[in-house]
């Protein structure tokens, strides 16, 4: 009986060579401690906004830019170790995420939807001790850039909890077209290659609410109790860095990973080992953390060498929608979780 090669055994043949796995060392930042923030630790919010019938899609009466102005015009950060970086000024922020200054909610809405301005949230935030570090928004064709669907990431101004290459992070998810309820979610920057995990809402508490209502004390008030499971974040982190896998345990993770981006894996155009491509030097290593971040990057920033089914060669594209961003995010993580259980 003949054998015939299989699938994945083309397809290694002709990826072999392409140097998939050299190490790259990226220069390091220059390490700069900017100034520290305000201490202020006022905690109290105005109220959100409501419209009746009359105003509903139509602009807020209220200009809140104001209220903002002074916090993030100075903003900073300051973390543990060599970890520095400054955080996103008010001018930064207007330019990435315009949707954070919107003044009302899409005039698709209806007058039941209640709109909650993304900057009297981060106020809050602010005030309670967060500092904005990244953010951005969906950059769809015909979606309103005022209205889109944005995120931002967010650092405790003075952090205590110390990891070997990480720190926390509160996420907040808001649009105002509908597209999206407003959400808080726990992250993790991955210092050495800037790599944003965002943790599964199963793994740690979240907040999630429609906009209904004046919501804008309990999205502070979530962020703030998101902030003290920090420690147990930590812990979890160290848990996986103490996790050696074996190399067929690292392709099996690989492998799982690969469904939640590729409905058909098989037609992917890429091998399982692929995700675990290391792009620096401080992607080497065995352990479940470091294969987490390896099969994170990989799956959302693309750049893999593929090959279609007509036989082209391309590059896997990079994920730049926000919702499969943080989908994908929260059933790797979810995987890790399970094989630390296992």
């Amino acid at each position: 009986m003949l054998n015939f090669p299989t699938y994945h055994d083309v397809l290694a043949d002709q990826l072999r060579g392409d140097g998939l796995s050299r190490h790259k060392r990226q220069p390091p930042r220059e390490a700069r401690v900017p100034s520290i923030y305000s201490t202020t630790h006022h905690l109290s919010i105005d109220s959100c906004a409501r419209r009746d019938l009359r105003d509903a899609g139509n602009p807020a009466r209220e200009h809140l830019e104001e209220s903002i102005m002074d916090n993030l015009s100075r903003f900073s950060m300051v973390t543990h170790g060599n970890a520095f970086s400054a955080g996103l000024s008010l001018d930064a922020l207007r330019e990435r995420v315009p949707a954070v200054f919107a003044s009302s909610a899409h005039e698709s809405m209806s007058a039941k939807y209640t709109f909650i301005p993304t900057e009297r949230v981060l106020t809050g935030l602010t005030r309670a001790g967060f500092i904005p570090v990244d953010a951005r928004q969906t950059n769809a064709r015909k979606a309103s850039p005022l209205h889109a669907r944005h995120v931002i990431r967010l650092r405790r101004r003075m952090e205590t909890i110390s990891l070997r290459d990480s720190i926390p992070e509160v996420v907040l998810w808001n649009a105002h077209d509908g597209s999206g309820a407003v959400q808080i979610r726990l992250g993790c920057l991955r210092v050495v290659c800037l790599n944003g995990l965002i943790v599964s809402m199963g793994a740690f508490p979240s907040l999630r609410v429609a906009h209904r209502g004046d919501i804008v004390d309990e999205v502070v008030t979530s962020a703030l109790e998101i902030s003290e499971r920090f420690g147990v974040l930590a812990g979890q982190v160290e848990r996986m860095e103490q996790r050696q896998l074996q190399k067929e345990e690292q392709i099996q993770f690989a492998e799982r990973a690969m469904t939640i981006r590729f409905s058909d894996p098989t037609q992917s155009g890429i091998l399982p080992a692929q995700l675990l491509t290391c792009r620096r030097v401080e992607d080497v290593g065995n352990d479940l953390w470091t294969c987490l971040n390896k099969v994170q990057e990989n799956l959302l920033r693309g750049g893999l060498s593929r090959l279609t089914a007509s036989g082209r060669r391309t590059r896997t594209r990079r994920i730049t929608s926000i919702a499969e961003d943080v989908r994908i995010n929260g059933r790797v993580w979810d995987l890790a979780e399970e094989v630390l259980a296992a």
